[in-house]
């Protein structure tokens, strides 16, 4: 359980969270909102990439509010970029290997790969560099979340910068790692066709939590408060006629 406390956080003169308090225990949790209200500082608070100017982080009710990042991936805590970083002369296999702390087989490499669509014999002798496209590039991180098996995981919006099919891919494979890890998802996204797959949904706007509840009701909060300019997925539905036709998520027993 992720428990944030009071959390603020200024540069300067500019206030960038005021007083955030969450306490997040769901599998699946959506954050959304406005550009610029401060979703991706968020995150990078949790990870320690950044230090609040005030407040407290719990993680399984330990505090890690001035623990180093190193020791936050230790407990669990994984965190996977809007654009992956690429690592010349570092292969496939070698990333698994670095993120799981083993040794891995060709069977098992294959195992992680193909949950995110991948084929191993295709994929895991290849270098992270720019020969692989963005889409490639966020399954391969993507299952290095999985291989880590991490008790919480932190996505800044995946889905930025790849093309539609792989964006449609992109949910099933969201839908998959939901269903095989037994840790906490926390994604930062805008797309309505992942708020819709999510249990709950934090909604922020000028650095302030304004709903943190049930997706439907925050969808439905969100398409009240702008009607004529609802989420449209790539067909042009609305927001709530995808979210009615999502079939729910089913969890993980134990």
């Amino acid at each position: 359980m992720l428990e944030l406390q009071h959390i603020n956080y200024a540069v300067a003169d500019k206030e960038i969270l005021k007083d955030v308090n969450l306490v997040i225990d769901d599998r699946f949790v959506a954050v959304t909102g406005p550009n610029g209200s401060g979703k991706s500082t968020l995150l990078k608070i949790v990870m320690g990439m950044i230090a609040p100017t005030s407040g407290k982080i719990l993680l399984d009710g330990v505090d890690i509010t001035n623990m180093p990042i190193n020791e936050r991936a230790n407990l669990g805590v994984s965190f996977a970029f809007q654009q992956p970083v690429r690592f010349k002369g570092l292969r496939v296999k070698d990333l698994l290997e670095l993120a799981s702390g083993k040794n891995y087989s060709f069977n098992k490499a294959c195992s992680i790969l193909s949950e995110v669509g991948l084929c191993a014999k295709d994929y895991i002798f290849r270098e992270l560099d720019d020969t692989l496209s963005g889409g490639e590039m966020k399954r391969i991180e993507i299952a290095m979340t999985a291989a880590r098996g991490s008790k919480l995981s932190l996505f800044d919006e995946p889905e930025a910068g790849i093309d539609l099919w792989s964006f449609k891919s992109l949910i099933h494979i969201f839908e998959n790692l939901y269903e095989k890890t037994a840790g906490s998802i926390v994604i930062i996204s805008h797309q309505e066709r992942i708020l819709a797959i999510a249990d709950k949904i934090i909604y922020l706007k000028d650095g302030r939590v304004e709903q943190y509840a049930p997706r439907d009701e925050v969808l439905t909060r969100l398409n009240v408060m702008s009607p004529g300019c609802a989420i449209l997925d790539e067909k042009g539905e609305k927001a709530e006629r995808a979210a009615k036709s999502v079939r729910p998520l089913k969890r993980k027993e134990g």
